[in-house]
């Protein structure tokens, strides 16, 4: 039996100002925004590639409370430079260890969740 992660619950303070800064800013592609009642809102979003999404404030924990978050690139350089572009405050990038796999970046969103941007060339 296979069992893949599909979702993580992101806690932020503003659901409209995440949205905007995970669809604008990271690249991120809306998969919902829907109401299902009055007092319930489910946005989510999936990085490029991805076969697991966010979903948006459905989470009780505090904003910012998420850290660790790790993406998975191809080129940190090229990732690094589309970020900035964006209006993305990223880090330099940052040699872990020596080979394929070392070279990190890292940034937060609006609340503070913590990510990290992995440059992987290959998988074996």
């Amino acid at each position: 039996m296979d069992w893949t992660l599909e979702v993580i619950a992101i806690p932020v303070a503003d659901i409209d100002v995440s949205k905007e800064f995970y669809e604008t800013k990271v690249g991120f592609h809306l998969d919902h925004d829907v109401r299902p009642n009055e007092t319930m809102r489910v946005v989510q979003l999936t990085p490029p590639g991805s076969g697991c999404s966010i979903v948006l404030g459905l989470v009780d924990s505090p904003p910012g409370s998420v850290k660790g978050l790790q993406l998975v690139v191809n080129d940190i350089q090229a990732a690094r430079s589309e970020l900035l572009s964006r209006g993305v405050d990223v880090s330099e990038v940052t040699e872990l260890g020596p080979g394929d796999g070392g070279s990190f970046i890292f940034f937060s969103d609006p609340d503070g969740n913590g990510w990290a941007v992995q440059e992987l060339k290959s998988r074996n």
